[in-house]
Order: structure tokens, then C-alpha cells, then sequence
């Protein structure tokens, strides 16, 4: 299996655990329920894409420097 499949399946539920600990109710207006979870939903994906590349850059090249 793909180095990042793993790190995406490790790493979505941990930022969504930590998205759950964010307060983003006042963004939004009474009873838009659907748009708030889509863009919590959204917001998971992009931080988790974010991160994924973060590690796996690192990962890559810390593997070149090391030889």
C-alpha cells in the first residue's frame, strides 16, 4: 500500500478530532446546518491533504539526506 494512503488514513481522523475542539458556530446563520458541515467537512480534507504533504515531503527528504 501507498506511503500516503496510510498517512491520509491516520491522519483524517486526527484532524477532525482536532477540528471538533473548534468553536464555528458564530460564523455561521441560524438554521444553515448543511453549510456549516459541509465546510467542516472541507476544511477536514484540506488540512489533512496539507499535513499528508508536510510529512511526506519531510519523509522524502530526509531520506536524501541521509544518503
Amino acid at each position: 500500500m501507498n506511503v500516503k494512503v496510510i498517512l491520509y488514513i491516520l491522519v483524517l481522523p486526527l484532524v477532525m478530532y482536532a477540528l471538533d475542539g473548534v468553536n464555528i458556530n458564530f460564523i455561521f446563520k441560524k438554521n444553515k446546518v448543511v453549510q456549516a458541515r459541509i465546510l467542516y467537512i472541507m476544511l477536514g480534507l484540506i488540512i489533512t491533504y496539507l499535513l499528508v504533504s508536510f510529512i511526506y515531503d519531510f519523509y522524502d527528504v530526509s531520506k536524501i539526506i541521509q544518503g
